[in-house]
C-alpha cells in the first residue's frame, strides 16, 4: 500500500502527466454526463420498459457496452459502437482490397487515409442502426413517451441526426483522449462504460446474497474472491507471450571483434499467447445475433425455437456455439494480423537468424508453426473466459454480476487498465532517465 501511494505522488510530480490525466478523467466525465441525456421529444419518465428489455439476454451487453445509455434512449445511445464495426470492416477489407493494402504501408499518411474513411463509414453504419434503435423504441415504450407523437417524420429524423451526432462526438472524445490524455481513448470509453454498471450489479447481488438471506455474506465474499482469480486469469491471457531466442551476426572493426547495437546478443521474439485480444470475441458475438434476428422473421415453432435459443445468452447452445466460433475466430484474427512473413524478413535484413532455423522462407514457417501450437491453447482459454458468465449464472448468482465474471466486458477491462498502466510507467521511467542524467552532468561540472 505504501509503494501503491509513492507511485501516485510520483504521477503527479510530472506536470505533463498530470495534465494528460486530468484531461482524460475530464473527456471520460462528458461521456458519461452525455449517457444520462435523454433524447429530445421523449419523456424520460416512461423508459421502464426500455430498461427492463436490458436487464437481461443480448439487450444487457448491448447497455453494458454503452455505458446504460442504450436502457435511457440517450444521445448516446448508440455509443461508439459504430467506429468499433468500422474499424473491423477497414480491418478486414484491407486484406482484400489492394488500395487499403497500399494505405497500411504508407506509414503516418495511410494511417491518416485510414483514420478518415473509418470516420465517413462509422457515419453509414450509425445512419442505418439510428432507424433501427427508434424502430425499437416505437415498439417498447408506451407511445405518449413520444412527445412530439407517435412515428412522427420530425421525432424519427432528429433522433437519427442527434444519434449520429452523438457517436461523432463520442469517437471525437476517443481521439482526443488518445492524442492528448493517456491510454486509448476509444478503448477508455467503452471500459468506463462497463465499469458504470460494476455497483449497481454488485449491490443487487448484496442485496439477493445479504438482504433477502440467499446465502449470507459469506457467499458473497467467495464471489468476489473467485472474481478477482479470474481477473488474474485474464491477465495471464493478455500478458502471456512465448519468447523465441534470437541471435545477431557479428562484425568487425578496425582488426578487432566488436559487436553492434545488437551484434551477438540473445534477444526474443515475444509471441503473444492471445495475439487476437478480444476481437474473436466481438465478431463471434456479432455472428449470434444473425440465427436469432433471422428466425424471428418467421412465425413457425422451429423458428421460434431457436429464435428463444440464440436469445439466451446463458444456455447451454448458445454457448456451445459461440465458444466454437470464438476458437475459430481466434485462428482467423490471428492469421491476418501476425505477419510471420514479414517478421521474417525482417529478421533477416537486420542479420539476425533462430538458432537452429535457416532465415528466409524456414523462418517464417517455423514462426507460423509456433503461433499455431500457441493459438489453440490461447483460443481454449479464451473461449472458456467468454463462457464463464453463463457457468455463473447456474450457480443462482445475479445476471447483471456474472456478466463481469468473463466475456468481452472483463477483458476489455483487463487489456486496457493494462495499457494504461503501462503508458504511465513509461512516462515515470522517463523522468527516472532524465533525473539520473541531471545528477550526471552535475557531478561533471563539480569534477
Amino acid at each position: 500500500m505504501k509503494k501503491f501511494i509513492e507511485s501516485i505522488k510520483s504521477v503527479w510530480k510530472i506536470e505533463e502527466l498530470k495534465n494528460r490525466i486530468v484531461f482524460t478523467l475530464g473527456l471520460l466525465l462528458v461521456y458519461r454526463f452525455g449517457a444520462h441525456v435523454t433524447l429530445p421529444g421523449i419523456d424520460a419518465n416512461q423508459l421502464a420498459n426500455l430498461a427492463g428489455q436490458t436487464d437481461q439476454g443480448l439487450g444487457s451487453i448491448l447497455d453494458m457496452f454503452t455505458g446504460g445509455a442504450f436502457s435511457k434512449a440517450s444521445v448516446f445511445a448508440l455509443g461508439i459502437m459504430p467506429y468499433i464495426s468500422a474499424s473491423i470492416v477497414v480491418q478486414l477489407m484491407g486484406i482484400a482490397i489492394p488500395y487499403l493494402q497500399k494505405l497500411q504501408k504508407d506509414g503516418e499518411s495511410g494511417r491518416k487515409k485510414l483514420n478518415q474513411i473509418t470516420r465517413w463509414l462509422t457515419i453509414g453504419i450509425t445512419l442505418l442502426q439510428g432507424p433501427g434503435y427508434i424502430y425499437n423504441l416505437y415498439q417498447t415504450i408506451p407511445s405518449s413517451a413520444f412527445l412530439l407523437g407517435f412515428d412522427s417524420f420530425a421525432f424519427l429524423f432528429s433522433s437519427v441526426l442527434i444519434l449520429t451526432t452523438g457517436t461523432i462526438f463520442a469517437m471525437w472524445l476517443g481521439e482526443k483522449i488518445t492524442d492528448k490524455g493517456i491510454g486509448n481513448g476509444i478503448s477508455l470509453l467503452i471500459m468506463v462504460g462497463i465499469l458504470a454498471r460494476l455497483p449497481q450489479a454488485l449491490i443487487q447481488e448484496f442485496s439477493s446474497r445479504v438482504t433477502n438471506n440467499n446465502g449470507g455474506p459469506m457467499l458473497l465474499v467467495f464471489e468476489i474472491i473467485i472474481w478477482l482469480l479470474v481477473i488474474i486469469a485474464c491477465v495471464l491471457l493478455v500478458m502471456a507471450v512465448r519468447k523465441i531466442p534470437v541471435q545477431y551476426a557479428r562484425r568487425t572493426t578496425a582488426g578487432d571483434f566488436e559487436q553492434d547495437a545488437n551484434g551477438g546478443n540473445r534477444q526474443w521474439i515475444p509471441l503473444k499467447l492471445n495475439a487476437s485480444g478480444v476481437m474473436p470475441i466481438i465478431f463471434a458475438q456479432a455472428i449470434m445475433f444473425i440465427p436469432g434476428v433471422v428466425a424471428g422473421l418467421s412465425k413457425s415453432d422451429v423458428s421460434q425455437s431457436i429464435a428463444g435459443t440464440f436469445s439466451n445468452i446463458f444456455g447451454l447452445w448458445y454457448n456451445v456455439v459461440f465458444a466454437l466460433l470464438i476458437i475459430i475466430f481466434t485462428y482467423f484474427y490471428t492469421a491476418i494480423t501476425v505477419p510471420t512473413n514479414k517478421m521474417a524478413d525482417d529478421l533477416k535484413r537486420s542479420g539476425g537468424f533462430i538458432p537452429g532455423v535457416k532465415p528466409g522462407v524456414e523462418t517464417s514457417d517455423y514462426l507460423d508453426r509456433i503461433m499455431s501450437l500457441i493459438t489453440f491453447p490461447g483460443s481454449l482459454f479464451l473461449a472458456l473466459i467468454a463462457v464463464f458468465p453463463a457457468i455463473v449464472v447456474s450457480m443462482d448468482v445475479q445476471q447483471s454480476w456474472a456478466m463481469f465474471y468473463g466475456g468481452t466486458s472483463l477483458i476489455i477491462m483487463v487489456g486496457v487498465a493494462i495499457d494504461t498502466i503501462q503508458q504511465i510507467n513509461t512516462y515515470l521511467l522517463n523522468q527516472h532517465y532524465d533525473s539520473l542524467m541531471k545528477s550526471g552532468k552535475n557531478r561533471k561540472a563539480v569534477a
